[in-house]
């Protein structure tokens, strides 16, 4: 597997960093060098040294794309610009590897496989619900599904390590139940994919382990850290949102069936044990 022919896009993200990291040959580009969104800067980009297109790049503003000009650009990077890059996977028998999300179900199962019908509940869910969609205009694509990541750059886990060192005592959504998933186990799940000639199609991928709701996860992380005197106050997500506007509906249930890409063989970390891992990296630096 040459990965200095796998082009990756949206390098500068969470998962596009652990991307990069994997594949340190890999070319990442930048709108400035390809602007997705824009058919012309595609058809004139050079593809002849490409192989696989990993595909990071996304508007992920749940809430902002529920606004005018939010809604636009959800649909034209999200949706659109999938399109263009299946007919380019296409065209020149590329391989296209998409990340999706759990926001494409409305949550109403606890448990959600891979031939569930979509049911996307609001803006960002229905242009990753069209992605996924385009994207299998490709022949050769992976659509990887995944839910609540977890890397380097603004997420969850960082975001209550801030407020334990502020000595905040939070009130955190209840309701809302899934898994944590780690960049390096999508990072994994990927390589293992394009490594083993899996078949392709779409494939969920998160960490394994119990299920939990977000304030659960916060009561872990105060504990790891050793802050007793720190409290979570559970809530709704109803609650948590009354008032404030633009606000997009959320899945209740973000769990996912993982016995599909277990079954090629691939092996997937709990993520209680990545979750311990990160904070005390975090934690060091």
């Amino acid at each position: 597997m040459d990965s200095s022919k796998f082009l990756i896009l949206g390098g500068n993200g969470q998962l596009g960093k652990a991307l990069q990291a994997q594949y340190p040959n890999a070319h990442a580009t930048d709108v400035t060098e390809l602007d997705i969104t824009d058919i012309q800067s595609l058809q004139s980009f050079d593809w002849s040294n490409v192989s696989t297109i990993l595909n990071a790049a996304a508007y992920t503003n749940v809430d902002g794309a529920e606004t005018p000009d939010g809604r636009l650009s959800a649909w034209k990077i999200n949706a659109m610009a999938v399109g263009q890059l299946a007919s380019i996977a296409l065209e020149h028998d590329l391989t296209l590897v998409h990340i999706s999300t759990e926001y494409v179900f409305d949550g109403s199962k606890k448990v959600h496989t891979e031939d569930e019908p979509l049911s996307p509940l609001g803006v960002y869910a229905q242009t990753k619900a069209a992605a996924e969609i385009a994207a299998a205009i490709a022949p050769k694509h992976y659509i990887c599904r995944t839910s609540w990541l977890i890397g380097e750059g603004n997420n969850f886990v960082r975001t209550m390590l801030g407020l334990a060192e502020k000595n905040v005592s939070p009130a955190v959504v209840a309701d809302q139940i899934g898994r944590l998933t780690f960049t390096q186990t999508l990072v994994k799940a990927i390589d293992h994919l394009l490594g083993s000639e899996t078949p392709y199609g779409v494939y969920n991928i998160t960490n394994d382990g119990q299920p939990a709701s977000w304030s659960e996860i916060t009561r872990l992380i105060f504990k790891e850290l050793g802050r007793n005197d720190l409290t979570v106050t559970g809530t709704t997500t109803k609650e948590y949102f009354a008032g404030k506007p633009d606000t997009s509906p959320r899945p209740l249930h973000s769990t996912m069936d993982l016995a599909k890409i277990k079954s090629t063989g691939l092996d997937i970390a709990d993520w209680h044990e990545e979750l311990r891992t990160y904070i005390k990296k975090e934690v060091q630096l």
